[in-house]
C-alpha cells in the first residue's frame, strides 16, 4: 500500500468502524495515530506518577546540598582562623583582666575617694561639696557616681580634671557645670568611678 492508498483508506474511514477486537484491520496511518497517542499517555502517566516527583525531590536535594556547602565552608573558614580567633580571645581575656583589676574593689573605695580629694587639694582647688550618691548596679559592675563643687582658677581646674584621669583606677567625670565667682571659678561635676560585681 502506497501513500496515496493510505490517505485514501484515512478519508474514507469512520472512528465509528473502530474495532478494538480487529485492531489488526485498521488503516495503518490509524494504527501510527493510536500507538502515538498510547505512547504518549504511557509517557505523560509515567512522569506524572514516577518522574515529576522526583524532580522536586532534586530540587530538595539541590538546595539542601548549598546548604550543608555553605555551612561547611563557614565551618571550614573558622577551623582555619581557629588558632586568630584562640590569640584574639586570650587578649581579649587578659585586657578584661586588666580593666577589672583597674575596678576598685569595696575595700579600696574609701581609698580611691581619698585620692580624688588629695587630688582636688593637690591642684590647688577649694573643695565645695564632695557627696557620695547611691549606687547604680550594671550587667558585671557597680557605679559610684559622687557630686563634686570646686572652687579654683582655670588652670587649677584643668590640672585636677588631668590628674582625675591619669588615676590608676577608672573614673569618668561628667556633666560639667562651670560658672564665674569671686575668687575664679565655681566647678561643679559628676565623678563616676566603678566597683567590680563579683557575682554579676
Amino acid at each position: 500500500m502506497n501513500l496515496s492508498e493510505s490517505l485514501e483508506s484515512l478519508k474514507n474511514f469512520d472512528v465509528n468502524d473502530l474495532d478494538f477486537n480487529n485492531a489488526g484491520v485498521w488503516p495503518a496511518p490509524v494504527k501510527a495515530i493510536f500507538m502515538v497517542l498510547v505512547f504518549a499517555l504511557v509517557f505523560g502517566g509515567g512522569y506524572w506518577f514516577f518522574v515529576k516527583d522526583l524532580y522536586g525531590e532534586v530540587e530538595r536535594a539541590e538546595r539542601e546540598e548549598q546548604d550543608l556547602r555553605e555551612q561547611y565552608e563557614n565551618k571550614a573558614h573558622r577551623v582555619a582562623n581557629l588558632d586568630v580567633y584562640k590569640a584574639q580571645m586570650e587578649e581579649m581575656e587578659e585586657t578584661f583582666g586588666a580593666l577589672v583589676r583597674q575596678l576598685p574593689s569595696d575595700t579600696e573605695v574609701p581609698g580611691l575617694l581619698e585620692d580624688i580629694t588629695n587630688t582636688a587639694l593637690g591642684s590647688g582647688l577649694s573643695m565645695r561639696e564632695f557627696a557620695l550618691q547611691s549606687e547604680v548596679e550594671r550587667d558585671f559592675y557597680v557605679e559610684l557616681p559622687i557630686n563634686i563643687r570646686v572652687t579654683g582658677d582655670y588652670h587649677e581646674l584643668a590640672t585636677f580634671v588631668s590628674n582625675v584621669a591619669g588615676l590608676p583606677r577608672i573614673v569618668t567625670l561628667h556633666d560639667f557645670t562651670i560658672e564665674s565667682a569671686d575668687r575664679g571659678l565655681n566647678m561643679q561635676m559628676v565623678a563616676r568611678t566603678y566597683r567590680y560585681r563579683s557575682g554579676g
